[in-house]
């Protein structure tokens, strides 16, 4: 496959999940909002737009500051997951625009595809199973593969590097989506082309000049040649 503005030809396709694939990002929000209204926590609606595609540092940053202790975050931390669970059973995770008619046109064009996400492992493999999507990807990454390879986590490139492992292609045949600032830094350390699909949170200058910014996968597929 040829792609405008990208060198050479794509034989394989690694994508994150959340915000990019699926709309969770913003059911994650909404739940972080929600938890925090029910623990009391004097929490700006808009500062958990800061821990879309955030590092770990980031992540403790943000605890540091608005829980009072350690109980309190991990109450915080598993409301929010149970109420984005019990919302993807209501049917209120979907495929982001284009998603469908892009995994099908790269499934015909046989590209070999993956999934490298910082989510926990039963969480990606329930998005892909009730959107389905599951039988597009020959892999599915999550967080479990952080901790069993022991890797660092985005913006370390550990986790596309072993998504190119798993491929058996080289890195000039690849081709990363992501949505964040950090996964984008993360496609950029691994040294693999990004194609950048924003959900949330802008693009930044920095992001536009490590990745192709596309506005949805319906404009993505217009850059195919």
């Amino acid at each position: 496959m040829r792609v405008k503005g990208v060198p050479n030809e794509i034989k394989g396709l690694i994508f994150d999940m959340d915000g990019l694939l699926v709309n969770s990002e913003k059911q994650y929000w909404q739940a972080n909002i929600q938890a925090a209204h029910e623990y009391g926590l004097k929490i700006p609606e808009d500062s958990y737009l800061k821990l879309i595609g955030a590092s770990n540092q980031q992540m403790e940053d943000f605890y540091q500051k608005y829980f009072p202790n350690e109980r309190v975050r991990d109450e915080f931390i598993k409301r929010t997951d149970d109420l984005v669970w019990h919302w993807a059973d209501e049917g209120r995770i979907k495929l982001q625009p284009g998603v469908q008619e892009a995994l099908t046109l790269f499934d015909k064009e046989k590209l070999k595809m993956g999934i490298a996400s910082s989510n926990y492992q039963q969480v990606v493999d329930k998005f892909v199973w009730l959107t389905g999507i599951r039988q597009y990807f020959r892999f599915r990454l999550s967080y479990k593969d952080v901790l069993e390879n022991k890797l660092k986590p985005k913006p370390a490139p550990d986790i596309y590097l072993l998504a190119q492992k798993k491929l058996d292609l080289p890195k000039e045949n690849l081709l990363v989506f992501e949505d964040s600032s950090t996964g984008v830094a993360a496609a950029k350390n691994a040294g693999i082309s990004c194609i950048m699909i924003p959900d949330l949170k802008r693009p930044t200058s920095k992001d536009r000049e490590s990745a192709l910014i596309c506005k949805n996968f319906n404009e993505f597929i217009e850059r195919i040649e």
